[in-house]
């Protein structure tokens, strides 16, 4: 999709395929509100700044619409199924003691924080990404949201990088 393209979207159908890159509905509303962008650049500058211009709650939502790592999505479009796969192809050929440990310090991650461990999985290891999620284990909430929050920002801006895939270079 070309920037243009998505600029004469309809509302909705905007929102949509903004709900794709991150599944937070206040979030996907306000950017969809701003169009037409200029340029991409506008766009990932609107979207960053939105982002984080938001609540704690607003943030848990989109977290909400991740797998967890090393699992596949069970919902979304067929967009955000392919993406999140992508996203963690690291994992599919780590070894079984890295998927396991991963499994324990997912769920340790969410017993501690309340949400999933959110990592921008892009060309990372399984074993990155383990060593990241024991690391930000030591973390206390009030340190963690916010570096969660940033991954997620991280993983929208790929997501509409590959939205307008035609214009962008990844």
């Amino acid at each position: 999709m070309t920037l243009a393209e998505f600029n004469a979207l309809p509302p909705a159908m905007a929102q949509e395929k903004l709900m794709d890159c991150c599944g937070c509905e206040r979030w996907a509303a306000t950017v969809t509100t701003q169009r037409p962008f200029a340029d991409a650049n506008a766009l990932f500058e609107a979207a960053d700044h939105d982002w984080r211009n938001l609540e704690r709650s607003d943030w848990l939502e989109a977290f909400s619409h991740h797998p967890q790592i090393g699992e596949k999505a069970a919902s979304g479009s067929d967009s955000h199924r392919r993406w999140a796969a992508g996203e963690q192809a690291g994992v599919r050929d780590a070894a079984e003691d890295v998927r396991l440990r991963m499994a324990r310090g997912n769920r340790s991650y969410f017993d501690k924080f309340g949400y999933i461990y959110i990592v921008c999985a892009s060309e990372k290891s399984a074993e990155e990404m383990l060593a990241l999620l024991e690391d930000r284990l030591h973390n206390d909430p009030a340190r963690e949201l916010p570096i969660a929050a940033e991954q997620q920002r991280q993983i929208t801006r790929l997501r509409l990088q590959k939205l307008l895939a035609s214009e962008q270079t990844l």
